[in-house]
């Protein structure tokens, strides 16, 4: 069935109207018509069966014929931490990571990023949408304005109190770094851009708070470590797996 996300404020009457690109995408990519039954979720985990009673390219007409609370959310709400990446390793990374249940990411400049400013936060912020609608996830994720590392942990309230910071010199192991945490609910994780962080960012880090660990003997490309670090933290404290 056909699934896009739409305001709470939007879906309050029983007739709605969809305006703009979903209607676009509506009517001239999934071909949707008159009677056909689409899925509509909120941005409050709701979601809503309605049937189109009309389609054009420009506006379509709905009948909300049923509603329900969706549940598809990791217990661990993770923020991940991305040292700004070149070309569409930051896509890659953003798709990828909300697929598999990161709640906010940043994307931030370090020191070795070889991009030192982006004007991409609505290029992203319409993949996060996208990686959301595909992988049924009852959210969209925060996509964040790019912040420098300075900026990180001063006055910021992004970060959340637990963290890691993945190194390729770190010395932690993950996985008795995770026995410590337990049963935490929050973890902010802190990957690196192409040529990972300096040794000055990781003292920064750990003065604040952040755990140092390691992925493992092998050096991984910068956009695979972010994705094997979602991924174990939501195999051992979250719902994969």
């Amino acid at each position: 069935m056909p699934r896009i996300f739409l305001p709470y404020s939007e879906l309050q009457n029983k007739i709605i109207t969809i305006s703009g690109e979903k209607a676009k995408y509506i009517s001239s990519v999934l071909r949707c018509v008159s009677g056909d039954l689409i899925n509509i979720t909120d941005d409050q985990g709701n979601s809503y069966y309605a049937v189109i009673i009309t389609s054009t390219k420009k506006e379509i007409k709905a009948e909300i014929t049923g509603k329900q609370i969706i549940d598809t959310e990791s217990p661990i709400y993770i923020t991940l931490l991305q040292g700004l990446l070149k070309g569409e390793k930051m896509d890659f990374v953003i798709q990828k990571s909300i697929e598999l249940g990161v709640n906010r990411i940043i994307p931030v400049i370090t020191e070795r990023s070889q991009i030192r400013e982006t004007k991409k936060l609505l290029r992203w912020k319409k993949i996060a949408e996208e990686a959301s609608r595909q992988s049924g996830r009852s959210i969209i994720p925060e996509i964040v304005q790019t912040l420098k590392f300075e900026d990180i942990f001063t006055g910021s309230n992004y970060v959340s109190r637990t963290g890691i910071i993945f190194w390729e010199q770190g010395n932690g192991n993950l996985s008795e770094i995770l026995n410590r945490l337990g049963t935490a609910d929050k973890l902010s994780l802190f990957t690196g851009p192409e040529g990972g962080f300096s040794e000055k960012e990781v003292e920064i880090a750990s003065e604040n708070g952040f755990v140092v660990a390691s992925l493992g003997k092998r050096i991984l490309r910068a956009e695979t470590a972010a994705i094997a670090a979602v991924s174990i933290i939501q195999y051992r404290l979250g719902d994969v797996g």
